[in-house]
Parts: structure tokens; C-alpha cells; sequence
């Protein structure tokens, strides 16, 4: 499982997959989400914007990222 460290209070969905190199662009971000492929806590997500804090598991095409507190 990777880690993806917080600088401010949470991350986007969205901004996530494209930080940790999951996507190339937000549009693929868009696709990917909207077709159910992206999971937070275990329950898919469809909202791009969902803001993520310290503690949320995000999943994607087999990856795991925890979301964690500098």
C-alpha cells in the first residue's frame, strides 16, 4: 500500500489520481470515477470533488493509497 501525505487539510479525488501518477489528466480522473472504477473505504465513489482526509483508503486498478498526516 503506497501513502500519499497531506500538506493541507484533504485532497480531491480527482487531484489524487493525478498526483500519484493513477491518471494523466482530470478528464481520465472524470472517467475513471464516473465509470465506478474507484473505490474509498471500500465503497465506490462517483464524486470527483470528494475530499479525502487523513485515515481514507482510496483503491484503484489494483493500487492501494492511504491518505496520511504529515
Amino acid at each position: 500500500m503506497e501513502k500519499l501525505i497531506l500538506r493541507e487539510e484533504f485532497i480531491k479525488l480527482g487531484q489524487l489520481l493525478k498526483a500519484m501518477n493513477l491518471v494523466e489528466s482530470g478528464v481520465d480522473a472524470k472517467i475513471v470515477i464516473n465509470e465506478g472504477e474507484v473505490k474509498v473505504n471500500g465503497e465506490v465513489e462517483y464524486q470527483r470533488g470528494k475530499k479525502l482526509r487523513a485515515g481514507d483508503i482510496v483503491e484503484y486498478d489494483g493500487e492501494k493509497i492511504l491518505i496520511a498526516e504529515e
